[in-house]
């Protein structure tokens, strides 16, 4: 059976990369013959996707002469240069469009794919049904493109249209399949919740210290709308009763605002320790150093970050995001702490008046968590949780979405699944 991945930014770097990543490593293990398309500057060497050779990897090149521009981000703050939705002019969404549209034709016919699997429901995916209209589709949703559709909205009817035509999608909570469902007035049996997984072959406790010191690990963009600059609030708080506590910061960004909080984190000294865009291997040791892995932001899917952490030994902090109340908190418990939004003017903007009382929440559960006997080993106290986010595990979800489009397709209805 062959499947053809479809990701429109560059592999790797985001949660959706690393999934696809993930994705594709199960699917070779479990036999299927895969071609993967990504969206990836001119300049940046092959990329590398879930070990399969390169003539299987097709790449769609940006800042090229027919697309003169940075690739697009499905966020609006990337850990790269990109260049965003919201900005683009109507000629360069034009060459968007009509880029995806020429290089997938050609690929779609050469390798025939029994179902195409494609990232982020937007623009590529919306194009799918009217490039290959007899292949089965499934839209593999990061909320990321539900919040573009509310960011872009000159763009949402046709993304609306477009990926309303696909056959199945594959989310990451269940509130999220509800969000779907509205947007894109598709019913719900076409909706699957699969969840995110970890790679529990490089995130665990082995090695890790029982009595690390004191530190807190953030993991994600230089951004606003990840909470970030509070994070930096808060631990200048913490840091007057806890003068040896550490912040990790792991990641990267571009832009102004990234420049912005990339001066200000260098400027509160060694007490801020900036690790950039790390690999995965890199992120699971950071992982067992650290004390506490935090997360403010103000939107996300299911924060993928917080299970490899937790794996790994670390206490959690996390706002009380939708996927992470649904999804995570019934499962780990005491393990997780969490922090009450500000009310929001829009998608993933705060209303300032908000903010210092958000401060102060944040700052009260990192505080807790510190003081928090250490964990020990999760894998033994939370199985539940560890176990149904491992690849392994929504790989078999999906793989089974994979199978029920090709039958449908093929004149079967699924039996029993």
């Amino acid at each position: 059976m062959r499947v053809l991945h479809i990701l429109s930014q560059r592999p790797s770097l985001t949660g959706s990369g690393i999934t696809l990543d993930a994705v594709v490593r199960h699917g070779a293990a479990a036999g299927w013959e895969q071609r993967v398309v990504v969206g990836v500057p001119s300049t940046a060497p092959p990329p590398d996707v879930g070990g399969l050779s390169s003539d299987r990897i097709h790449p769609l090149l940006f800042g090229s002469d027919r697309l003169p521009f940075p690739v697009p981000g499905m966020s609006d703050v990337m850990p790269y240069p990109s260049s965003v939705f919201s900005s683009m002019s109507a000629h360069e969404i034009e060459l968007y469009r009509k880029g995806w549209h020429r290089h997938l034709g050609p690929i779609i016919e050469d390798f025939g794919p029994d179902v195409i699997h494609s990232h982020h429901v937007w623009i590529a995916s919306s194009l799918l049904k009217d490039i290959a209209p007899e292949i089965p589709v499934v839209n593999h949703c990061h909320a990321t493109g539900l919040r573009q559709m509310e960011l872009v909205p000159s763009l949402a009817g046709e993304v609306h249209l477009g990926c309303g035509r696909n056959d199945a999608f594959v989310v990451l909570h269940r509130r999220h399949a509800v969000d779907l469902a509205r947007a894109l007035d598709v019913p719900g049996e076409r909706i699957h919740v699969v969840g995110a997984g970890y790679r529990n072959d490089l995130f665990h406790t082995q090695g890790r210290d029982p009595k690390p010191e004191p530190a807190l690990l953030y993991i994600g963009k230089y951004s606003a709308a990840k909470g970030l600059p509070w994070l930096l609030d808060a631990f200048e708080r913490l840091a007057v009763r806890h003068p040896d506590l550490r912040l990790h910061i792991a990641g990267d960004g571009s832009g102004m605002e990234a420049e912005r909080l990339r001066e200000r984190m260098g400027a509160m000294g060694p007490q801020v320790a900036l690790h950039g865009q790390v690999a995965q291997t890199d992120l699971a040791a950071l992982m067992r150093r650290s004390t506490v892995c935090v997360l403010p932001s103000f939107y996300e899917g299911l924060p993928l970050v917080l299970v490899e952490a937790l794996a790994c030994g670390c206490r959690l902090v996390a706002t009380d995001l939708p996927g992470v109340v649904e999804e995570l908190a019934p499962r780990i418990g005491a393990a997780l702490e969490l922090v009450e939004l500000p009310a929001m003017s829009g998608v993933d903007t705060p209303v300032p008046a908000e903010l210092p009382a958000f401060v102060d929440r944040l700052t009260t559960a990192l505080s807790r968590a510190l003081d928090a006997p250490p964990l020990g080993d999760p894998t033994e106290t939370i199985p539940e949780a560890l176990d149904a986010f491992t690849w392994g595990a929504v790989f078999d979800r999906i793989e089974q979405v994979w199978r029920d489009v090709i039958d449908r397709a093929s004149g079967i209805e699924p039996q029993g699944r």
